[in-house]
């Protein structure tokens, strides 16, 4: 059986995209909002919101339980000292929690991810079979001659 492991993450976050796009619903406000604090405009994907909620889908997957705050590290980045008129040294900031909350809470709604009191978040049983059978689909259409042996 094919897991999330077993595949590139670029093209499973592809397909789990391409899947949550009718099942999730856009925020009318994240066409105003930035990601992270070191962000200077807001995200110029079209299907940003999606993309996002894969990519929190396959982490929480990986590493749950897992709460927001150590989420909105890993999708944070540098502020200061990245252009040469800088003075002060770089900073690491996060992501925003805003945006990774109410992702997860539309994921929660979805009956993909739980929330586990005081640990964080996991994927349900059903998450867990959706991402088996997302990472089938993206196994079966992967053309790498190093993969064969595992089918």
């Amino acid at each position: 059986m094919v897991t999330l492991y077993d595949v590139p993450a670029e093209e499973l976050i592809e397909e789990l995209t391409a899947r949550l796009a009718d099942r999730l619903e856009t925020p009318e406000w994240i066409e105003f909002t930035k990601t992270s604090h070191d962000r200077e405009l807001p995200p110029q994907q079209d299907d940003f919101w999606e993309r996002r909620a894969a990519s929190l889908l396959r982490k929480v997957a990986i590493n749950g339980p897992i709460g927001v705050e150590r989420l909105s590290t890993q999708y944070g980045g540098t502020k200061g000292g990245t252009n040469r008129y800088a003075v002060a040294p770089p900073q690491q900031v996060d992501g925003s929690r805003k945006i990774i909350r109410e992702a997860l809470t539309q994921l929660e709604d979805e009956g993909l991810v739980q929330t586990a009191q005081g640990e964080g978040r996991r994927t349900t049983a059903d998450g867990d079979a959706f991402l088996d059978e997302v990472a089938q689909a993206v196994f079966e259409d992967l053309d790498r001659p190093e993969l064969e042996r595992y089918a």
